[in-house]
C-alpha cells in the first residue's frame, strides 16, 4: 500500500506555485522547494494536487503551468461566456470529475475511419450556412490568401497571442505586440514563452505567404509543426517529425497511440480525409478534432491543429479563426472530451462561438481599414511629432520604445494611453520611402534612420 503523502509536502508545493502569478512550471516549482526529491515524485504530487482541485494545470509539455486552484476561472463563468448545448454541458460534467473517476481509454481508430468526407458532418447544415454568412469579408473575388494579407499585422498578433495563451503562455496582448513588432522580450518572462510566440509568427506567415501551395499534405503539416516547435522540444530531431516515443496527457484518462507505424498510417488517413472535405468550416473543425486526438508529434499538437484549422479560411478568403476570448480551461476540457469520449459536442460549442467572435473582430478591422480613424485624427499632430523625433534622432527600436513610453505617460490621458502606443507603433512600423514626407522628414534623415532601425 502506498504511503500517504504528508500534507506539509502538498502545502510546500502550493507555496512554491504561489510565487508565480502567471503559473509555475515543474522546474520552477522544484527550484523553489527546499527538498524537491526525485522528478517522478514531484510529478506524482503535482498530479495529486490537480486531481484534488488544489492546483490547476494549463498548457502541456514544456508549456505546462500550474496555478493555485483559487486562481482558476470558475466553470459557470466560462459556460456563461460560451453558450453550451445540452450535449456539451453533459460532456463538461463528465470531464469535471477527477481523473480517477473517469474511464481509462486508448486511441480508437474507428472514430477516424467512421468519418466519410461530405457524407459525415460534425457541423450541421445550419451551422455551416451561418459560418459562411458571417465569415465572408465582402471583398471582390481574389487569389487565395488575399484577405489574410490585408489583415496580416492584426492576424499575426491576434492568433499568435491567443493560441499561445491557450497553452498557458503568460504574455499579455501588449507584450505580444511589442515582441512581434519590436523584438522586445517582456520583463519577467522566460525565453520559452517568447520563442512560442515568435514561432507562431513564423508559422502564420508561412501559411499566408504560401496560400496557393498549402494543403492537408505532409509538406504543409510537417513544416507547420517544424515552425511551431522550433527550439521548444527536448529532442531537436523531433521537430517536423512524426512521433516515435510514448507520450501521456496530463490530467487525462486518455492513452495516445504508441506504435510509430500506426501513428503514421492514421496521420496520412487524417490528411487524406481532411483534404477531401469540401466545406471549409467542416474541414477546419475536423482537423481540430483529429490531429490532437492522434497526437502525431512529440508535443505542440494542439497548436498545429489551431493553425491548420485556419488553412481553409486563408485559402477561401474567409475571416480567420484567431480564438479571441476563448476561455483556456473550457478549451482544454473540450479537447479532453474528444480524447476520452470521442465526443465533439463541447469542442463544437467552443469552435462555433470562437468563429463568431473572430468574424466579428475582422469585420470591424476591415471596416476600419477603409474609414478615417477618429482617434488618429484627434492625435494627428502628436503622432506626427513622435515619428519625426524618432527618425531625426535617429533612434533604434529600443530607444524609440522608451521615448514613446515617456511621451505617452506624460502627455496623453490615461484612458487613451494604450491605444496611443499601439497607433504610434503602427505608424513607425509602416514608415517607408513612399510616405515619410508627411512627417516633415528629409530623405537624408530617413536614410540614416533606416540604417539604425533595421541594421543589415
Amino acid at each position: 500500500m502506498a504511503r500517504p503523502i504528508p500534507e506539509a509536502d502538498f502545502q510546500a508545493i502550493e507555496a512554491a506555485v504561489a510565487q508565480y502569478a502567471g503559473g509555475a512550471s515543474a522546474a520552477q516549482i522544484a527550484a523553489a522547494l527546499v527538498s524537491p526529491g526525485a522528478r517522478r515524485t514531484l510529478q506524482y504530487r503535482l498530479r495529486a494536487l490537480v486531481d484534488a482541485g488544489r492546483l490547476r494545470l494549463t498548457g502541456d509539455g514544456r508549456a505546462a503551468r500550474y496555478h493555485l486552484g483559487a486562481e482558476a476561472i470558475s466553470e459557470p463563468e466560462a459556460a456563461d461566456i460560451v453558450p453550451l448545448s445540452p450535449e456539451g454541458q453533459a460532456l463538461l460534467a463528465y470531464i469535471r470529475q477527477p481523473v480517477a473517476a473517469r474511464q481509462p481509454v486508448g486511441y480508437d481508430r474507428a472514430f477516424l475511419e467512421g468519418y466519410r468526407p461530405n457524407e459525415t458532418f460534425y457541423l450541421t447544415e445550419a451551422h455551416r450556412a451561418h459560418l459562411a454568412t458571417i465569415g465572408k469579408p465582402q471583398i471582390d473575388a481574389a487569389a487565395a490568401g488575399t484577405y489574410a494579407k490585408h489583415i496580416l499585422n492584426r492576424l499575426l498578433i491576434d492568433l499568435a497571442w491567443n493560441s499561445s495563451r491557450l497553452e498557458g503562455n503568460t504574455y499579455s496582448l501588449l507584450d505580444t505586440r511589442r515582441l512581434l513588432n519590436f523584438g522586445e522580450v517582456a520583463e519577467g518572462r522566460g525565453q520559452l514563452e517568447a520563442q512560442m510566440i515568435l514561432n507562431h509568427k513564423d508559422a502564420i506567415e508561412f501559411l499566408v505567404a504560401n496560400a496557393d501551395d498549402i494543403g492537408f499534405n505532409r509538406y504543409t503539416i510537417l513544416n507547420l509543426h517544424a515552425l511551431l516547435a522550433n527550439n521548444l522540444l527536448a529532442d531537436p530531431a523531433a521537430v517536423g517529425r512524426l512521433r516515435h516515443i510514448i507520450v501521456g496527457i496530463d490530467g487525462s484518462a486518455f492513452h495516445p497511440l504508441e506504435v510509430p507505424g500506426l501513428i503514421e498510417e492514421c496521420f496520412d488517413e487524417i490528411l487524406a480525409t481532411a483534404g477531401a472535405i469540401n466545406d471549409p468550416f467542416e474541414q477546419a473543425f475536423f482537423v481540430m478534432v483529429h490531429l490532437p486526438y492522434l497526437q502525431p508529434f512529440d508535443d505542440v499538437n494542439k497548436r498545429v491543429s489551431r493553425l491548420a484549422a485556419n488553412m481553409p479560411m486563408i485559402r477561401a478568403n474567409l475571416a480567420p479563426l484567431s480564438f479571441t476570448d476563448v476561455p483556456g480551461d473550457l478549451y482544454t476540457r473540450a479537447t479532453l472530451g474528444v480524447y476520452e469520449r470521442n465526443d465533439i459536442a463541447l469542442l463544437r460549442d467552443v469552435f462555433l462561438w470562437a468563429y463568431e467572435r473572430s468574424a466579428a473582430r475582422y469585420t470591424a478591422v476591415r471596416q476600419s481599414l477603409g474609414e478615417p480613424d477618429p482617434f488618429r485624427l484627434r492625435y494627428r499632430e502628436r503622432l506626427r511629432d513622435i515619428v519625426r523625433d524618432v527618425v531625426r534622432g535617429p533612434m533604434d527600436r529600443k530607444t524609440a520604445r522608451a521615448h514613446l513610453a515617456a511621451i505617452t505617460r506624460n502627455e496623453i490621458p490615461a484612458a487613451d494611453q494604450e491605444q496611443f502606443v499601439e497607433v504610434a507603433e503602427t505608424e513607425l512600423l509602416g514608415l517607408h520611402e513612399g510616405n515619410f514626407a508627411r512627417y516633415q522628414v528629409r530623405p537624408s534623415e530617413f536614410t540614416a534612420w533606416r540604417l539604425v532601425w533595421s541594421p543589415a
